[in-house]
């Protein structure tokens, strides 16, 4: 029961918190300590690099693909897009996990995703004038 507490207290927080989030399969019966979130505009590979640099471990995709540089064969079957399978993020909440370290996580996704989407954006402006 903490865990699916903590699992939806970090749903909560990161929908109210970072615009362009959808949980996936949110209203199905689903492992209590996992989420699946498809984060608009950023890169999952890249997001998963950020936030491992900043001591936090997650994934990409389905845990049936893990380590695949492919798109979540799982996701697109449940009808994801491409695109939006390669903005996923999975994480996973321990026994041991904490309020205090989903509020300190979810405050880091937000920096990350920030970070992540203002690179974007400057991208696709050079593509523009290029």
């Amino acid at each position: 029961k903490q865990r699916t507490s903590l699992r939806d207290l970090f749903e909560k927080l990161v929908t109210e918190k970072i615009q362009g989030v959808s949980i996936t399969a949110q209203s199905a019966k689903r492992v209590s300590n996992t989420s699946s979130l498809v984060i608009k505009d950023v890169d999952g590979d890249t997001m998963l690099m950020s936030l491992d640099i900043k001591g936090f471990s997650v994934s990409t995709g389905a845990a049936c693909s893990s380590g695949s540089p492919e798109p979540s064969p799982i996701l697109l079957a449940m009808g994801l897009t491409r695109e939006e399978a390669q903005s996923s993020l999975r994480v996973s909440v321990g026994w041991k996990n904490t309020e205090a370290e989903i509020i300190a996580f979810v405050d880091c996704l937000v920096e990350v995703v920030q970070k992540l989407r203002a690179v974007n954006v400057t991208q696709k402006n050079r593509e523009y004038v290029g």
